[in-house]
């Protein structure tokens, strides 16, 4: 295997425990705040004391998996403020709000 892979698989095992938490805290975020970007989220979860930094990493991977659940949906694009350029804005989807 390479150190790529090595390196990859060892980060996603030590996140593995964390991962549906991370998914629930996510979703409930946006169900409370309505549409975000993937850092706007990161911001909250560490706002909240859920992660040590704002960094966007801790939420994208996890948004992605929502968003292939169909929990939450894309809906709209709009300028990030940290990195200028334009962004996904994510939102839980209506047929989870059922």
């Amino acid at each position: 295997m390479s150190i790529p892979k090595d390196t990859r698989r060892e980060s996603y095992n030590a996140v593995l425990p964390t991962v549906k938490q991370r998914q629930s805290l996510i979703l409930a975020i946006l169900k409370e705040r309505g549409p975000m970007t993937a850092q706007e989220v990161a911001c909250e979860l560490h706002r909240r004391g859920h992660t040590p930094t704002n960094e966007r990493n801790f939420a994208a991977p996890r948004i992605t998996e929502l968003k292939e659940t169909g929990a939450i949906e894309a809906t709209g694009k709009r300028i990030c403020s940290t990195s200028g350029r334009r962004v996904t804005v994510w939102a839980a989807s209506t047929e989870d709000a059922k």
